[in-house]
């Protein structure tokens, strides 16, 4: 095969050397990065119910709980996450073998990301009196730029001979 030719069920404009077959998005948008947007978009949507659902939750459980905050951001992550994975590995990248290890960096973005989360919002909301769903609404835009390169770069990289 030409140098320059994709292997067949592979895409043009894959992400950070990632490789395997097509992720059942590409029949749609042909493009792993519009793909990976995509799923992005739809665990962006994802994660900010649950946020919303363990607010509403917590809030009901401690009104007016001082670590309230922490909480729910905790554990929308976890929820968030662990669904963000499966969506990308299986709509997206469909990448083989590697599972713990794929999980384990996937998770590694997160891990810097999350500290962030955890600075930030409760910030805005004990610092400067916002609305917490406000707040996390805003830092979301910067956990989707992040999540982007840490995930297109590193997540699901394979190298060519794998």
């Amino acid at each position: 095969m030409a140098e320059d030719q994709q292997p067949e069920g592979e895409v043009a404009g894959a992400v950070g050397g990632m490789a395997g077959p097509d992720g059942p998005l590409l029949r749609l948008f042909r493009d792993r990065r519009i793909a990976f947007l995509a799923v992005g978009g739809i665990n962006t949507g994802v994660g900010f119910v649950w946020f919303i659902l363990f607010s509403l939750a917590i809030d009901t459980a401690a009104p007016g709980a001082a670590w309230a905050d922490f909480a729910v951001i905790a554990s929308a992550q976890v929820a968030s996450s662990i669904s963000a994975f499966f969506l990308y590995r299986h709509l997206v990248f469909r990448v083989t073998g590697h599972f713990w290890l794929d999980l384990a960096r996937f998770q590694l973005v997160y891990v810097v990301i999350f500290p962030l989360n955890l600075i930030v919002v409760p910030a805005l909301t004990l610092g400067l009196g916002w609305n917490r769903i406000v707040a996390q609404l805003l830092f979301t835009v910067v956990y989707v730029a992040l999540s982007w390169f840490g995930h297109s770069r590193f997540s699901f990289h394979r190298r060519k001979e794998e």
